[in-house]
């Protein structure tokens, strides 16, 4: 589960490299991700976003009947972020646990696809004479 929602296979955590203006609600947020993340909004995916100070986060997602928004501050300290750039960088649902909790997301490596297991037709095809 991620912030008491059920995870689903293939959800996509996107966090915007650049900081944005705090001030903004959903509706500024949904666009952005619209506009400058060119995704849907409404998938189900999570959009992270980060303040100018590193002590501020906000997440939106689409939880199948409305939009969310959580927005943390830590009292000590500051969330680890990626280099600025333009676009978005694709964190692991374990990853985002590990940032919201103030913890250093880094050390944990994101998940890679599992290798393509070959058919049973080509097992026959490389034992043939």
């Amino acid at each position: 589960m991620i912030l008491g929602l059920p995870s689903k296979p293939g959800l996509r955590v996107m966090v915007a490299s650049r900081p944005v203006d705090f001030r903004k609600g959903m509706d500024g947020l949904v666009a952005m991700v619209a506009k400058l993340l060119a995704c849907d909004p409404f998938a189900g995916d999570v959009f992270v976003f980060r303040a100018k100070r590193a002590d501020r986060v906000k997440l939106l997602l689409w939880d199948g009947s409305g939009l969310c928004l959580v927005t943390k501050r830590l009292e000590a300290g500051g969330f680890i972020w990626p280099p600025v750039q333009d676009g978005a960088v694709t964190l692991s649902t374990a990853q985002l646990r590990m940032l919201v909790a103030g913890m250093d997301w880094t050390q944990i490596p994101a998940r890679s696809p599992a290798p393509a297991r070959p058919t049973a037709g080509a097992e026959k095809l490389s034992n043939a004479p």
